[in-house]
């Protein structure tokens, strides 16, 4: 990776590149934050900015955020969150991506690759493994340990190829007894099933590792399943580990699928992608036309809606948006420093319902980072920190204007 490491040419990167973060979404909210940390610290790793989108039930969703993105940068490039290559990578952020590509006349959107299998990843299961056997007061070179990578399972049978694929690099010079592949759920072998035949073998300890990214209701299923399975063997030592979360193994990942998305050397698993190839099981799912229609579908399914009780898996656009200057001057002045303080206390808020993104340029160079909100069509101008805090506490959180601020309003 060349500018994820050297950082060299971060400042003209930032005037003309972004990075847009997308992850799931999920209704529990720490989950998506911790997609927003990454994407945080993503952007501290590459030296450009990095936006946080999501696909489903949580905002900005993909489009919204490249928009928010297109009046600042001429080259976005989307990155998957996502662990493996299923549905989502396959035809969900393409089908976003072309859409703003029509949507952005003149924004050059790149479409990299998912996490997939990477070394740092792997690195990160066996330190996970190895914080599990102390708490079980084993080690893996002297005692009979067993490893189960418990993933989420998916319909592809591409995804759940790559877990087992994982489940033996893991394997591979470790020390265990055996490392195996198993599913929550969607496909087998099930965590239960897998367990069950790992309590034949009769190991001292068996490590249960959630390849999840959020620590979420399926993490927590892991872990439920892990401890009726050691109530039920006393003779084998069991407990699961935590998931990846926010690890700084995964900014590597996320750099390298960064720096070839960009410079067009993306590789995806064509040769045995259900959608490409007939393969036993699913030769209905054949074809782009019938990939393009399911995306369609799910895109529509997860459309704002005038009232998400109407469907509890749809989510409203929030009540304001907040739009922050990142052009040369205003950023020269502190307008990074300004939008990550801004969302920090939206984040931190339990009154406020608003997005904030990066603008354009306002037109108001030199009177200091602006700050905008709409709907209300208030500008601030000359904001700093402090004033973030202030913005979000009375005027978000309040809809009361912070008048010694207000550079104009609309």
């Amino acid at each position: 990776m060349s500018r994820s490491t050297t950082g060299g040419d971060a400042a003209g990167a930032f005037d003309d590149e972004a990075v847009l973060l997308v992850g799931h979404g999920s209704r529990r909210e720490k989950s998506n934050e911790q997609v927003r940390e990454l994407a945080v610290a993503l952007e501290d790793r590459l030296g450009v900015p990095v936006d946080a989108g999501f696909l489903e039930l949580a905002e900005p969703a993909i489009p919204d955020a490249i928009a928010g993105l297109a009046g600042a940068v001429s080259e976005v490039t989307v990155v998957p969150l996502s662990l493996f290559a299923a549905s989502h990578v396959k035809n969900d952020v393409p089908l976003a991506v072309q859409q703003a590509r029509s949507a952005h006349d003149g924004l050059t959107v790149n479409n990299g690759a998912h996490l997939g299998i990477h070394p740092a990843i792997v690195d990160l299961l066996d330190d996970r493994a190895t914080a599990v056997e102390a708490e079980l007061g084993v080690d893996r070179t002297e005692d009979d340990v067993v490893a189960v990578v418990c993933a989420r399972g998916s319909s592809d049978p591409d995804a759940n190829g790559d877990v087992h694929k994982l489940a033996r690099l893991l394997d591979e010079g470790r020390a265990f007894d055996r490392v195996e592949a198993s599913f929550i759920g969607v496909t087998e072998p099930l965590l239960e099933e897998s367990l069950h035949g790992v309590a034949k073998r009769r190991p001292d300890a068996v490590v249960v590792l959630p390849y999840m990214l959020g620590d979420g209701v399926l993490t927590q299923r892991i872990r439920d399943r892990t401890d009726e399975f050691d109530d039920e063997y006393p003779y084998v030592d069991a407990a699961a580990g935590d998931p990846l979360g926010t690890d700084s193994r995964l900014l590597d990942v996320l750099g390298d699928r960064w720096q070839e998305a960009r410079t067009g050397s993306v590789e995806m698993s064509c040769d045995t992608c259900k959608y490409k190839v007939e393969l036993d099981g699913y030769e209905e799912d054949v074809g782009g036309a019938r990939a393009m229609l399911r995306a369609l579908t799910h895109q529509e399914t997860h459309a704002d809606r005038e009232d998400v009780d109407d469907d509890p898996h749809v989510h409203d656009a929030p009540e304001k948006h907040v739009a922050v200057c990142t052009n040369q001057t205003c950023a020269e002045d502190g307008a990074p420093a300004v939008l990550e303080r801004l969302r920090q206390a939206v984040r931190d808020s339990e009154e406020c319902d608003a997005r904030v993104t990066r603008s354009s340029c306002l037109g108001r160079c030199g009177e200091g980072p602006m700050v905008a909100v709409y709907p209300d069509g208030v500008w601030y101008g000359d904001a700093d920190e402090g004033d973030a805090d202030r913005i979000v506490s009375s005027h978000l959180d309040r809809d009361r204007i912070v008048s010694d601020l207000v550079d104009q309003t609309l």
